[in-house]
Parts: structure tokens; C-alpha cells; sequence
């Protein structure tokens, strides 16, 4: 038995897997070692699992996050959950998980499209080339933050369609000045800009969020994916925002000639095949 994580800043999917699947399932918030401190990590953790998971003997865990990128965020919530769990962790980042996900032991560009953006190029066993992604201030081009930031800016400086800001404002009951708050003054912001991402998606056919959004993801090819060898290696992609507008996204595609065969929401299944296939279970 193993227990496998991945987790975005958003959501975290806990499972235990055993030879024949998935045992138990659970859904907690997003744990990013960049936001969250170690006991503030261990707390989610013990407060938010249920109990069958921690009565459960487990082998090992293997946890795939965002943030988890440097060897001293992956010590961070390494020693939380070993404190909590008292099983040896094998921490790597959300973008090894994709990759493994999305290719197993093959070669090939995986690419996140979420909360975050991020893509590498692998080479079936390591990731050998990485575009950094910057994160939601100075990066995520494609990402629902990124959407969501656009948005909100273009709300709060009167550039968004009128036909548009009343309804944001009407069903997030939220004024100009809250949303300034939320944004600068409390943790996660980029969940808020990403959650506008599923708003937008409503009003998709609205000349002004097609374009917004044709704009988002052609910027994460020009900024990202341009830079790989990517009419060499099949290139896939994973995440709430790919699945959402992936006709938009293979259109884009499409133009700057490149072609991507797969697109899935959720990497768990893939991260499953793949311990499965590597001896882990």
C-alpha cells in the first residue's frame, strides 16, 4: 500500500493504492511549501485527512507538488508529513508528477495548465530542461491566475465590458476595494485570480474573453513552449484550465504548428499507472 498526493496550490488529492487501485479517495486544500510553513502544513494535514488514513499501513508516500521544486521546500513538507504519517516521503514537484503522468517512461514536453502554468521537457526518466514558470507575478502566461488577473485588472480600471463587470461583481459579492484586500493582504491570492478563470469560461463566446483568452494561452506557447525542441517530441498537457479550453488551446496550437495529442484534467491516474508499471505497489 501506498498513500500518493498531488497537489496545486488549490487542492490536494490524497489516495491510497494498493495492486488493485484505489482504496480510499480525499480532497483537501492545496499545500505549497512557498505559502504554507511546515506546522502550518502538518496542521492542514491532520485536521483535514480523515482518520482512515492515518490508521492505514502504509509503506511508503509519494507526494508531487507545486512549490516543490528546490531540495529545502521539499524538506519542508517532507518533515511535516513523516511527522504526521511516521512513513518514509518521497517529495517531487507537481511538474515531475505531470510529466511521469502524462508520458511514463517515455519522452516528451509536459505542460501544466492549472492555478499555475509551468511546462519541461522529459526524457522519460528525469526532467532535463525547464522554462521556469515564475509563478502567478512574473509568470503562469496560459494559467487561471493569469486569466483571473487580467480580468480583475481590466474590471478595476473600467476596461472590461460593463456587460461583464456586473455580473463578476453580482456573483462574487465582492466591491473593488475587498478584492484589493484579498489580493495584497491575505495568503493564496492566486486562487482568487484563478477561480475567475471557470467566470470567464462562461462568457467565452463574448468577443472580449475569446480574445482574452486566445491571448493567455498564445502567450504560454510564445513565452514557453517555443523555446523546447517541439516539433520533435509529442507535447500533452494536464490541468483544469487545458481541459476547460482545449479546443481554444489546440486552435492555438494549431497556428504556431505545433500539435498535442493529449490533454487530460487530472494527473492521478496516470501517477498510478506509473508506480504501478515502476515496481512501487
Amino acid at each position: 500500500m501506498i498513500l500518493l498526493a498531488e497537489s496545486g496550490s488549490t487542492k490536494t488529492e490524497w489516495c491510497l493504492v494498493d495492486r488493485n487501485g484505489i482504496t480510499e479517495q480525499f480532497l483537501s486544500d492545496g499545500i505549497n511549501p512557498f505559502f504554507q510553513t511546515r506546522k502550518e502544513i502538518s496542521r492542514l494535514v491532520r485536521l483535514q485527512l480523515p482518520p482512515v488514513f492515518f490508521k492505514t499501513k502504509i509503506n511508503n508516500i509519494y507526494f508531487y507538488g507545486a512549490g516543490c521544486s528546490s531540495l529545502e521546500k521539499k524538506n519542508v513538507v517532507k518533515a511535516s508529513l513523516e511527522a504526521q504519517f511516521k512513513t518514509p516521503t518521497i517529495i517531487e514537484s507537481d511538474l515531475l508528477g505531470s510529466a511521469r503522468a502524462l508520458f511514463q517512461n517515455e519522452a516528451g514536453i509536459a505542460c501544466i495548465l492549472g492555478t499555475g502554468s509551468n511546462s519541461c521537457f522529459f526524457d522519460g526518466e528525469n526532467i532535463v530542461k525547464n522554462v521556469k514558470s515564475l509563478g502567478y507575478i512574473l509568470g503562469d502566461e496560459g494559467s487561471g491566475a493569469s486569466l483571473g488577473k487580467f480580468f480583475l485588472s481590466d474590471c478595476l480600471k473600467g476596461l472590461a465590458p460593463q456587460e461583464l463587470i456586473d455580473p463578476f461583481y453580482k456573483k462574487y459579492k465582492i466591491d473593488p476595494d475587498e478584492i484589493m484586500d484579498y489580493i495584497y493582504s491575505r495568503p493564496f491570492p492566486n486562487k482568487l485570480l484563478s477561480v475567475l478563470s471557470f467566470f470567464l469560461y462562461e462568457y467565452l463566446e463574448h468577443p472580449y474573453v475569446n480574445d482574452l483568452v486566445r491571448r493567455n494561452l498564445r502567450s504560454f506557447f510564445e513565452r514557453n513552449i517555443l523555446q523546447y525542441e517541439c516539433t520533435e517530441y509529442p507535447i500533452r498537457f494536464v490541468g483544469s484550465v487545458a481541459k476547460m479550453y482545449s479546443f481554444i488551446l489546440r486552435e492555438t496550437a494549431q497556428e504556431l504548428g505545433i500539435y498535442i495529442d493529449v490533454i487530460i484534467e487530472n494527473p492521478i491516474k496516470g501517477l498510478i499507472e506509473y508506480h504501478r508499471e515502476n515496481g512501487h505497489l
